[in-house]
């Protein structure tokens, strides 16, 4: 049974909201409602740039909901603690090896909350660090030195991870540069317009590998 309906979600990827983005929902108390305008600005700059036609109001699943596997892509931020329980770990697998795309963003703080919970999803697979040459940093923008460094956390290298299936990445994380605060609007950090562009090239980057893959 569980195969079949892995089989009928993955045809909904080409079927339903065939490419847009989502927010993912947690629990646990962290708040994963952070950078709220992150996605709007990054989809924006995507369907300019890059010329996806990605929904401006981005929507928000939860963890163990279905209506993930309509979208071909999430995206998970916060500072704070993350759980899921063995269903919402179980429908993550199955939404991620279907050929869903996870993509989180370190907002500080996140790291050893989701280390462990994604042990849940996949108990035999390590996060990997990504080398400069792999397609993500190598879509319509190029990054031969890897993920830019966007904020400072803890004066540590910017650095993405990856974790693998069956040679596909399907979860992407970007690790002391929080890629997502570079997508906010200008006035909420300041950043010089030349960090925001490197950002926001970076995120459309994970778009376009994304839905390519």
């Amino acid at each position: 049974m569980k195969q079949i309906l892995s089989i009928f979600f993955t045809f909904l990827f080409f079927t339903i909201n065939a490419q847009d983005v989502a927010i993912l929902k947690y629990n646990g108390g962290g708040d994963w409602y952070s950078n709220p305008t992150a996605i709007p600005n990054l989809v924006d700059f995507a369907n300019t740039n890059i010329k996806t036609n990605i929904s401006k109001n981005p929507q928000t699943v939860e963890v163990g909901s279905q209506d993930i596997f309509n979208f071909p892509m999430v995206f998970m931020t916060g500072h704070g603690n993350v759980y899921f329980s063995d269903d919402e770990a179980e429908n993550l697998r199955n939404y991620l090896i279907s050929g869903g795309f996870l993509h989180i963003s370190d907002n500080y703080g996140l790291d050893k909350f989701i280390r462990a919970e994604l042990k849940k999803v996949f108990p035999t697979l390590e996060f990997q660090e990504i080398p400069s040459n792999h397609p993500i940093y190598n879509q319509t923008f190029k990054f031969p030195k890897g993920i830019p460094k966007i904020h400072e956390h803890d004066k540590k290298p910017a650095q993405g991870f990856g974790i693998f299936y069956e040679g596909r990445l399907i979860v992407f994380y970007d690790y002391e540069t929080d890629l997502s605060d570079g997508w906010e609007d200008e006035i909420i950090h300041n950043n010089p317009k030349s960090v925001r562009e490197k950002a926001l090239k970076m995120g459309a980057n994970i778009i376009e590998f994304a839905f390519k893959n």
